[in-house]
């Protein structure tokens, strides 16, 4: 990220009795991530006794604190003069190349994404592969991978009955957005391909291979590489590809 960005006064919302919401806008954008980031930096830098956990959001900061050694109101105060004409300046970023695989049995939907959309499924494929994104946040499930970026073109509803299975590792679109998974669960977004790459495993070192403000990019392999590539990361390699980017 280059130049650096006006201050937005935040608001503050209790979370239960446990958590402290600071909430930056009311969009999707990446201004307002980076002053959450910004602000998130600025919380585990200042060690404030009590503070247990913070996680960034599209659009906010939820600090989770212990209230026996800090009371809310003493935080809000806390945080209040942390994020007081706070901005957000220039930082290194990194960016990751993924290998995904398109064809199937990898991906699930792209036939039907191209008929709702009126396009054809190479020109789904290229518009999918073509993007750079934005990791905005790690939410719902450990590493779920929440991507802004999505070309507009592909702008398509949930479906109006999710499957019971999503495999992990899938890559998906719904709502204007993208996602990478992590485990198995229902979903109701489409499933376009699939990495064989781990975006979180409790046996590696970090956990969590990609972080908000990370750009992430795919890159498309045949069916026999992705099953090749699987073996190297069943024996512990990153096979995902990061490099800075000024």
């Amino acid at each position: 990220m280059s130049g650096m960005s006006q201050p937005i006064e935040p608001r503050y919302l209790p979370a239960g009795e446990c958590a402290v919401v600071v909430e930056y806008g009311t969009t999707v954008d990446p201004h307002l991530s980076e002053l959450v980031l910004a602000l998130d930096a600025a919380v585990l830098a200042a060690a404030i006794a009590g503070v247990v956990e913070t996680v960034p959001t599209y659009r906010s900061l939820m600090v989770h604190f212990d209230p026996l050694v800090i009371a809310p109101e003493a935080l809000v105060a806390r945080l209040g003069s942390l994020a007081s004409g706070l901005v957000a300046t220039s930082r290194d970023l990194r960016r990751w190349t993924l290998p995904v695989c398109y064809a199937e049995p990898y991906s699930l939907d792209i036939p039907f994404v191209a008929k709702a959309l009126s396009l054809t499924e190479e020109r789904v494929v290229a518009l999918h592969q073509g993007a750079t994104y934005r990791v905005y946040m790690l939410g719902f499930a450990p590493g779920f991978t929440y991507l802004g970026g999505l070309p507009p073109e592909l702008t398509i509803s949930r479906m109006t009955s999710p499957r019971a299975r999503v495999e992990e590792n899938k890559l998906m679109i719904a709502g204007g957005q993208a996602i990478v998974t992590t485990v198995a669960m229902p979903a109701a977004w489409y499933v376009l391909a699939e990495t064989p790459e781990r975006l979180f495993s409790p046996r590696r070192d970090p956990a969590f291979l990609a972080a908000p403000g990370d750009e992430m990019r795919f890159e498309a392999v045949a069916p026999h590489e992705f099953e090749a590539i699987r073996e190297r990361v069943a024996r512990g390699e990153t096979v995902a590809r990061c490099e800075s980017v000024s």
